[in-house]
């Protein structure tokens, strides 16, 4: 099964003026951002602190000049909003009561909400075919199809550097693909699937003792990483589900080049596929706070939904003594967005118990990076492997 990349539908437009004629353009965001309501012309000749003053203002930017210009230009930007961002903090250090991490958290989130807002005010325009008029452009082509689709390509239409230039960094995680360990291979993110970069949490679903190798469900395949890692196990079946056509597209090409299409099964659904199995694994987003893009949601698991739908759908999905394994960061709870006995009340609340739970400490660099605003959260954090079964 491998089907094609959705594709968001906006049709939207941006609206302008220039010498004394009346502009309009298709406008696209992967995020399901608003077309801006105000936009003028921009080229090599534009001052930074200007580009920043109207983006501030909510004025966007459509770039008519040099494309690695514009790169600059997003850049200079950047160090702006960076720099008004320190000197905030450094008022609010000053502050005789310091910030607990949840609030923590969400000035961060805000923080991060604020600079996309202004950095995403450079916008530059695309042509049919995906191709970028502009000097020194480069080929955006496949990054485009990749991330978008067939549909939007017969189109022109204006979006955010900022946005253009995650596609092809999206591209190249796609074409150089991620190392796994516990595999011995390679797997491919795509744009807009969580890449497995922290391996920690692949490594605990490869070390658990099987409960079977008949059949096994993986809920919310992602890139199909987990399904791979319990294919080589010697897993002879196994049902992966996602809600995502773009991971399920992402999970059928990387079990492809693995050699394990024929063992994985992928379906689109909301979480269980019919029927019950011996064993079934789980890594819902580790987060519960709301998403603020569709790309999100690969993070933020908001008010639990998928974490509980999960547990509460176990008891009608395993097989008899068979076994559910739930992957969770306590990160969550070092941030005070979930208590501490909130999971553990959730597993005896839809009947479930634990069998058993493996512990893995993060190795991603910002573990250790002090002068990280959630280090303190981030230093105590804990990955976990529960075992589960349903209650006699």
């Amino acid at each position: 099964m491998t089907p094609e990349p959705a594709a968001i539908s906006d049709t939207s437009q941006i609206q302008w003026e220039a010498d004394g004629v009346f502009h309009t353009l298709r406008w696209h965001s992967e995020a399901g951002n608003a077309a801006p309501r105000k936009v003028c012309h921009a080229d090599d000749q534009m001052a930074a602190d200007t580009a920043y003053r109207l983006a501030c203002e909510g004025t966007a930017l459509l770039w008519r000049g040099d494309f690695q210009n514009a790169r600059m230009l997003l850049q200079a930007l950047a160090r702006r909003v960076d720099r008004a961002r320190e000197r905030s903090h450094t008022k609010k250090a000053a502050a005789p009561a310091a910030a607990q991490p949840g609030q923590a958290f969400h000035q961060q989130r805000q923080m991060q909400a604020q600079r996309a807002r202004i950095l995403g005010m450079l916008i530059i325009p695309v042509d049919p075919g995906f191709v970028v008029p502009l000097r020194r452009a480069p080929d955006v082509v496949a990054a485009c199809r990749e991330a978008y689709g067939a549909a939007l390509e017969p189109h022109a239409f204006a979006v955010s550097l900022r946005e253009l230039q995650g596609l092809i960094g999206a591209h190249e995680w796609r074409r150089k693909g991620v190392e796994v360990g516990a595999l011995g291979g390679r797997i491919h993110p795509h744009y807009g699937v969580f890449s497995p970069v922290r391996g920690e949490y692949v490594d605990l679903v490869a070390q658990a003792p099987l409960p079977s190798t008949e059949l096994a469900f993986d809920i919310g395949v992602g890139t199909g990483v987990l399904s791979a890692v319990l294919a080589r196990r010697g897993v002879r079946r196994v049902v992966a589900t996602d809600n995502d056509p773009r991971a399920l597209h992402c999970a059928a090409a990387n079990l492809k080049s693995l050699g394990l299409a024929k063992q994985v099964e992928l379906q689109q659904a909301d979480l269980f596929p019919a029927g019950r199995a011996p064993l079934i694994v789980c890594n819902p987003p580790w987060l519960p706070a709301r998403p603020a893009s569709p790309v999100e949601h690969a993070v933020y698991d908001f008010e639990h939904r998928m974490l509980l739908g999960f547990l509460a759908g176990l008891p009608q999905h395993l097989s008899e003594d068979g076994q559910a394994w739930l992957i969770m960061s306590d990160f969550a709870e070092h941030l005070g967005l979930r208590a501490p006995g909130m999971l553990a009340d959730a597993i005896t609340a839809a009947g479930l118990v634990v069998l058993g739970r493996s512990d893995i400490r993060p190795r991603h660099g910002k573990a250790s990076d002090a002068s990280d605003p959630l280090h303190a959260a981030r230093s105590k954090e804990v990955t976990s492997l529960w075992r589960l079964r349903v209650a006699a």
